[in-house]
């Protein structure tokens, strides 16, 4: 099995609803986002995927996020936008694109830093 992986970042703020502590609290994160994919088979070049398209990807669904008020935003105007639910969001905007041009690999996991300490990491 191969695996490569691309990490990018973005921007925004958000307020955790129905928290009870700091992050109840309008603040915000420079977040680091981490796409990995998985696959058995290379492609012709030798690639599992082009990290170049992995990047084109990463930077449509972050455009969507970047420097933005989360909790104003679908899906997040109702799910709370925890490094959890951000990572399933990536996942499910990312994997949407990824079918069309992945060459048969598959996204594995997305991790998302609130902080340089603190991720959370989402697996299909």
């Amino acid at each position: 099995m191969f695996e490569v992986s691309v990490e990018e970042s973005f921007a925004a703020g958000h307020a955790l609803r129905g928290y009870k502590g700091k992050c109840e609290n309008t603040h915000g994160h420079n977040y680091k986002v981490r796409l990995t994919l998985e696959g058995a088979e290379l492609d012709k070049a030798g690639l599992l995927c082009d990290f170049a398209h992995v990047k084109k990807v990463m930077r449509a669904v972050i455009e969507s996020l970047d420097h933005k008020y989360l909790n104003e935003m679908a899906p997040f105007d109702t799910v709370n936008p925890s490094a959890e639910n951000i990572a399933k969001y990536f996942y499910d905007q990312a994997a949407a694109q990824m079918r069309e041009h992945a060459n048969g690999a598959r996204i594995a996991s997305v991790t998302v830093w609130e902080t340089d300490t603190t991720a959370a990491v989402y697996r299909p």
